[in-house]
């Protein structure tokens, strides 16, 4: 089975909880605080996993959640990091964060791979808050929570020239003739359901990939057929090789076959457009081909056009050398700018961006940002120092000041994400 698109919840561990605990020993005075930190929750990394040709294993999961690290236990052990998840996926997979179309990562060699999704550091135990003025703090940290992304995996199949028809061409058999590829053929529309790839060598030793995609019709923008999902396999090819069944079997105009066809290509995306391309003018073995050829040619005399026959095997040679030339003269197709990926280290912050945004919903000051919720996430708030603290670092990271200048009063209602606090001196 082919799945080449496919949605999935990503879920990193959360670290480890720290742990507060005291030597208690006979005849140790003042033995101190001895909790461990707690281990780090496991990321979950995509790589390109060679041999993988579809993203079925990724539509079976629906949902990857990692485990999370391991707590800290007494007598200064910390716990252990949780293993990493790895997700094998073909070569050619773009991921994309499906809640803002942000692209992540676009996997197209061997040995790439990008975390999706980062796990939790793990919460502190006692032991390391102690201070001079506090030695013995009756506070630790709960683990911080793993990321989560609602992620879309799309596989663009990486070839070097894309057959883009209507159905029932000569497609595939073309495929079959001049390469290793063994495509369904049949007497029917759309036996091409899925993208097949074959490799074609040239006479004089090289090579080049070819994808035969299925059939478009008018109107595949819309969904008519099989739509034109599949064109985006054609997005990563450096040739479009347009197949025309000049014989006008089934009562076709080639001419009217080419117009659909470059239409719904402009709809999908208009830089298959500006690809470099050639005319293949199949079945010429037919009655009516070479008339219908001269009238192609005086409608489009700068197009490039290569009559064939893959059924009598006649004019594939030049054909396959031509691909060739256009395949070694143009660059590696580069779908996505370095500055379009997400980044996926932040080595540093802007001393203007604030840790927070406030609103005002109701009656209620509404606090919102990452790294106030990790705050909340990771304090015990049964502990009254981890309370103490979690107060000093609202203040310190400016949240009562900015309340105050928005207008809010002593014993107003201030909620962080489902918790309700009264604001107070």
């Amino acid at each position: 089975m082919f799945a080449d698109e496919v949605k999935i919840l990503v879920a990193a561990g959360k670290g480890g909880d720290g742990c507060t605990s005291f030597r208690r020993e006979k005849f140790v005075e003042m033995g101190g605080p001895n909790g461990g930190n707690g281990g780090r929750g496991a990321s979950v990394i995509f790589y390109v996993e060679p041999g993988l040709k579809t993203l079925i294993d990724l539509k079976m999961m629906k949902h990857i959640k990692a485990p999370k690290g391991t707590n800290g236990k007494g007598s200064n052990m910390n716990g252990s990091n949780a293993e990493d998840v790895r997700i094998g996926v073909p070569m050619g997979t773009t991921i994309i964060n499906n809640d803002n179309n942000e692209v992540i990562a676009d996997l197209t060699k061997i040995g790439e791979e990008v975390v999706i999704a980062r796990g939790g550091r793990g919460g502190r135990g006692n032991r390391a808050f102690a201070t001079h003025d506090n030695p013995a703090p009756h506070m630790s940290e709960l683990g911080e929570p793993g990321e989560t992304l609602n992620v879309r995996c799309e596989l663009k199949v990486l070839a070097d020239v894309g057959l883009i028809g209507m159905p029932s061409v000569g497609k595939s058999t073309l495929i079959n003739m001049i390469s290793n590829c063994n495509a369904k053929i049949g007497a029917y529309h759309f036996t091409t359901l899925n993208p097949n790839l074959g490799v074609i060598k040239s006479k004089d030793g090289k090579s080049f990939v070819m994808a035969d995609l299925p059939g478009l019709i008018e109107g595949a923008s819309e969904g008519v057929g099989l739509g034109h999902k599949f064109l985006r396999h054609a997005m990563r090819t450096k040739v479009i090789a347009h197949v025309i069944d000049m014989g006008g079997s089934e009562g076709r105009n080639p001419i009217e076959d080419y117009e659909k066809i470059k239409l719904e290509l402009g709809k999908y995306d208009e830089k298959l457009l500006l690809k470099a391309h050639v005319i293949i003018a199949s079945k010429m073995d037919l009655e009516d081909a070479n008339k219908n050829l001269q009238e192609f040619k005086k409608k489009y005399p700068d197009e490039e056009i290569f009559p064939i026959s893959a059924y009598l095997n006649e004019g594939l040679e030049p054909l396959i050398k031509r691909l060739q030339e256009l395949v070694d003269s143009l660059e590696e197709v580069k779908l996505y700018e370095d500055k379009t990926l997400k980044e996926s280290h932040i080595l540093y912050k802007y001393n203007d961006a604030k840790p927070f945004t406030i609103k005002r919903d109701n009656n209620i000051w509404v606090l919102s940002g990452k790294e106030i919720e990790n705050l909340f996430y990771m304090t015990r708030f049964n502990e009254d120092e981890s309370v103490e603290r979690f107060g000093r670092k609202l203040r310190g990271m400016g949240v009562e000041d900015e309340l105050e200048r928005l207008g809010a009063k002593r014993g107003d209602e201030v909620q962080i994400l489902d918790y309700v606090f009264i604001f107070k001196e």
